[in-house]
């Protein structure tokens, strides 16, 4: 099955301690943990002039930024041709992809939801993902 922009709620929401709030001024973010000290994983990016879209020269309207591990997981999203992530100069030294949503449909379900698990994982204290996967029945990525 393949992706969907709707995919993406579901899948942060069925995360523990996730909540929808805002980030970088109003932008919708899912965060972890839930209260004050949450950290987004998910953004939803505001266009700007440091996301040009190369076939219009106009703003990318329909962004994520998706919070990764680390350089190296960043890269192996980003260097896979058939993926459609990529990253912009604004996000060097930062860990996370981007992702238009009306490109999600690239990308099989199962496998965003290792990406969003990932990215959930980047931000949550280490306990609750501790606890998350003590049970192993989440497959994790490499």
């Amino acid at each position: 099955m393949k992706a969907t922009p709707a995919d993406i709620a579901l899948i942060c929401d069925g995360l523990p301690e996730v909540e929808l709030g805002t980030s970088w001024g109003d932008r919708p973010t899912y965060k972890v943990p839930r209260g004050p000290k949450g950290k987004g994983f998910v953004i939803y990016r505001a266009p700007g002039k440091t996301a040009i879209d190369p076939s219009n020269g106009e703003p990318f309207t329909d962004l994520l930024v998706i919070s990764v591990a680390d350089e190296d997981a960043k890269l192996a999203l980003v260097q896979d041709a058939r993926l459609p992530f990529f990253t912009i100069d604004h996000f060097s030294g930062y860990n996370a992809v981007l992702v238009q949503q009306s490109r999600l449909g690239e990308l099989d379900r199962d496998r965003l939801v290792e990406i969003l698990t990932e990215a959930w994982a980047a931000k949550a204290p280490k306990t609750l993902v501790d606890e998350y996967f003590a049970d192993g029945s989440t497959r994790r990525l490499g």
